[in-house]
């Protein structure tokens, strides 16, 4: 008899909710599950979610998951591995059996703005050779939070780890293993692949308390046979190490070549693209991954996205809206910047930055309109920031995430680019972790996205549309001039 042919799955464990997707060698989605994270404590700047519900909303996803392959005819002994990603920064204390000492800091978190100001001080030479400043979403920010505020609890803590390595934990029983993606905001060196010394020395964080890293892609162990039965996955099953929600996006999105750029709107737009060289950026906006093939992968996150629907229109219909706006209705008259919150961080730095909107809205349709144009026209931004910091000429533009899905938002981001947008047929995060867990399979990252992700279209831009928003694009840049923000 004829041996199954291998799937793999991918876990995207976002800030609403756990996706899961299993899929083939060849990138076919085979099977989908997910599960809503409902807890999120919020007071002031502060955003803390519990862990274990993330670990409860994983269990229920991959049970979903799993369900829906089965009912397709199809064994879940074939999935051969599977990987993590999760979002960027988010950060959370351990006892040396994995377990939670305290809710999780979330990527978005604000507080610790004077812990990364000691940082930025104490680190100069680490800064200056990385090229990025630490800023109050960094993980190592938070760790130094917790030292100097709640000693007690930095005291007690065996492991200071990523949302990512927490599933892997739970998954494996292998506690303390990062990815060089997450780790990045720990304060991990890419040059030399190392924990760098000014973090004990300056900061007084042990280094032991602190993961052991590797690269997206290896192998971290299996599945704990108890988890794999509880599952319902093969016991030998694979668990490959992931990377942040961002960089999984950015694998999804098809983008292989220097050149090349991912923009993965989501909750908050992601903007990364391949360069040959290490790009350095002293006010911040501007960090570099590493592929795990020796490019870097310069690029940043804006604190608004998807999320200002969300604020803005809560708990409604985004299709029926999509659908109420037509070309005809674009440009809008109206300049919004649609943050949701103090702060932002791409396409520039500013702890004072908030929501603006210049002019009076016809209609809820228009400022839902505007909304969007707002966050295509921070993209357009932060597309020049990376250019203009020695970032390889953009050549091709990938869109990926949630928001990519949006017709009219595709639109509206082309237009704004004047460039066309080129969208994969599935652009969750959730699918770049799929590719993570066949990377091994395939022998090098770039040769399973090649093989693995294929393009659905092309959104191009529309002349007249396009010179049309040129001129609102210039009033969007005056209105952030005049408010001191570029």
């Amino acid at each position: 008899m004829e041996k199954p042919a291998p799937l793999f799955l991918g876990i995207d464990l976002g800030t609403q909710g756990v996706r899961c997707l299993v899929s083939t060698l060849q990138g076919e989605i085979v099977a989908e599950g997910k599960e809503k994270i409902s807890h999120t404590y919020r007071e002031g700047v502060c955003f803390e979610q519990e862990p274990e519900e993330w670990w409860e909303a994983t269990v229920q996803a991959l049970q979903e998951t799993l369900c829906n392959l089965r009912e397709k005819g199809k064994d879940s002994s074939s999935i051969q591995a599977l990987s993590c990603d999760s979002t960027s920064g988010t950060v959370l204390a351990l006892d040396r059996e994995g377990r939670t000492l305290s809710r999780a800091i979330m990527y978005n978190d604000g507080r610790a703005n004077e812990e990364a100001e000691i940082i930025n001080r104490e680190a100069t030479s680490f800064i200056e050779r990385l090229g990025y400043q630490f800023g109050a979403s960094f993980a190592l920010a938070k760790v130094l939070w917790w030292k100097r505020n709640n000693p007690e609890l930095f005291d007690r803590a065996h492991f200071f780890l990523h949302a990512a390595d927490f599933i892997v934990g739970k998954l494996t029983g292998e506690w303390g293993v990062s990815d060089t993606s997450n780790s990045l905001k720990m304060g991990y060196d890419l040059i030399d692949f190392k924990w760098p010394s000014f973090i004990e020395s300056q900061l007084g964080i042990p280094i032991s308390k602190l993961p052991r890293v590797v690269s997206p892609g290896d192998v971290v162990g299996n599945v704990r046979p108890q988890i794999a039965q509880e599952l319902g996955l093969p016991p030998n099953c694979e668990v490959v190490a992931g990377c942040t929600d961002g960089t999984a996006s950015f694998l999804a999105s098809g983008a292989t070549h220097p050149g090349d750029v991912s923009c993965a709107l989501g909750t908050t737009l992601v903007v990364r693209s391949i360069s040959y060289q290490l790009i350095k950026d002293p006010e911040g906006r501007i960090y570099c991954h590493r592929h795990p093939e020796g490019y870097w992968l310069p690029g940043g996150a804006s604190n608004t996205g998807g999320e200002c629907l969300e604020v803005y229109f809560p708990g409604e219909n985004y299709q029926m809206w999509d659908e109420k706006i037509s070309q005809d209705h674009l440009p809008t008259s109206l300049l919004v910047y649609p943050l949701t919150r103090q702060g932002e961080r791409l396409p520039f730095s500013s702890k004072e930055a908030s929501f603006f909107r210049v002019g009076k809205e016809k209609s809820r349709e228009e400022l839902y309109a505007a909304c969007l144009e707002g966050v295509g026209y921070i993209e357009r931004r932060s597309l020049e920031l990376l250019e203009s910091l020695g970032a390889d000429s953009i050549t091709r533009v990938f869109a990926s995430g949630g928001g990519s899905r949006s017709p009219i938002w595709r639109k509206i981001r082309a237009n704004i680019l004047n460039r066309p947008l080129f969208l994969a047929q599935t652009t969750e995060s959730a699918f770049g972790s799929c590719i993570l867990s066949a990377s091994p399979s395939w022998g090098k990252i770039s040769h399973a996205v090649q093989e693995m992700v294929h393009l659905s279209g092309e959104e191009a831009p529309h002349p007249l549309l396009s010179s049309l928003y040129e001129e609102r694009y210039q009033a969007f840049l005056a209105e952030c001039k005049k408010r001191g923000y570029i």
